[in-house]
């Protein structure tokens, strides 16, 4: 796994985690996070942060959106579309990322062709599959955070310091949670348990349907800035991101009145923005990764759209951009290196000429013997 996290320095890290056995057969694991990179790619700070099973997305009051490919550890490019600070960035499964911009503008993306399929004018909800509005709710104030339940029977909206909980079969207000400090990041633990984060310390865990405060604890020094989610097969995990510079990791008890334990952290000396998580699940085969010694394929689709320059709302691959751009855009480490694609284009070549030579050589032994 690999936590990814931006900041107002406008660099984004990538730390590889590794879950590691502890000594003495204890079935206990430490967990050790490790510098994998840095990625400077955006001119302002990073607002928000994106994951799916191949990228990591980002978004930047540059008004731009840029992919890493975290298979291949490179950048991918960038979405050009928006006129104004990115404000959200959300993967529906692996084929859509949805983004939202100060611009008011709700953009539907190809996450396979990176292709905008639909700019929408903020603000309503829609029927993603016509791109029309299927239902409109006024809440009456400006919200800063819509957050939906696992199964989707419920959505929470921020207000300030106010989460008001909306079941969907009713559309109304089934209760509101009131935090001490202005709430900055909200995750569902599970379908009736939200995890709250503000301007001050600590997190709280709130049931959705009591209203009452599970339990809270203090993760970090300073305010914390994003909190994410996600479960392994032996952990359910919390992960905390604070101005403090610190991103922790923390393992959830399944009573959650019980406050999690400390699994690692790690320091990036920057100021911390958003956070996200990459999980190298494998959803799909042809996105497997080959052995560590061998070069990711590259099919000729693939070499042909890398070298295509989009415009518009298309991805501006890292082709078409100057050498200058180039070297602020990389990945910290020798970019002298060929790209993996092109050596192994040229084994192939190799391999192809051998067996041609080889053919040759057999046709004229037979032509010898008889």
């Amino acid at each position: 796994m690999e936590v990814v996290a931006g900041c107002y320095e406008q660099v984004l890290f990538g730390f590889a985690v590794h879950p590691e056995t502890e000594a003495s057969g204890s079935h206990e694991r430490k967990w050790t996070p490790v510098a994998d990179f840095t990625h400077h790619a955006h001119t302002a700070s990073l607002s928000a942060v994106a994951v799916n099973s191949r990228f990591v997305v980002t978004g930047s009051k540059d008004e731009t959106i840029h992919i890493y490919d975290m298979k291949k550890k490179v950048d991918h490019g960038a979405l050009v579309h928006h006129n104004g600070t990115i404000t959200c960035l959300k993967f529906y499964g692996n084929r859509h990322l949805i983004s939202g911009a100060e611009d008011g503008l709700i953009c539907v993306w190809d996450a396979k062709k990176w292709e905008c399929l639909k700019s929408i004018k903020a603000h309503k909800t829609w029927n993603l599959v016509e791109g029309r509005s299927a239902f409109i709710k006024n809440i009456k104030q400006n919200a800063h955070i819509v957050e939906w339940s696992p199964r989707g029977e419920k959505y929470v909206v921020v207000i300030l310091n106010k989460i008001d909980i909306y079941r969907l079969d009713t559309a109304s207000v089934s209760g509101t949670i009131t935090n001490a400090k202005r709430v900055s990041s909200v995750t569902f633990l599970s379908e009736s348990v939200l995890a709250v984060a503000g301007d001050e310390e600590v997190v709280r865990f709130f049931d959705c349907d009591s209203l009452t405060c599970l339990s809270e604890f203090k993760a970090h020094e300073n305010r914390v800035k994003d909190v994410f989610s996600f479960e392994t097969p032996e952990h359910h995990v919390i992960v905390t991101a604070s101005s403090d510079g610190f991103i922790k990791m923390w393992k959830l008890e399944e009573d959650k009145k019980v406050s999690p334990s400390l699994l690692c952290e790690v320091n990036t000396n920057a100021r911390l923005t958003c956070l996200g998580v990459w999980l190298d699940t494998v959803t799909d085969t042809k996105e497997s990764l080959p052995p560590a010694a061998a070069p990711p394929p590259v099919s000729k689709e693939e070499r042909s759209k890398s070298s295509n320059k989009e415009s518009g709302d298309a991805v501006q691959e890292e082709e078409g951009q100057p050498k200058a751009d180039r070297k602020k855009c990389g990945v910290s480490g020798d970019s002298s290196k060929p790209a993996q694609g092109s050596s192994l284009v040229s084994a192939k070549k190799r391999k192809t000429v051998e067996m041609l030579e080889k053919k040759k050589k057999k046709k004229k032994k037979i032509g010898t013997v008889s």
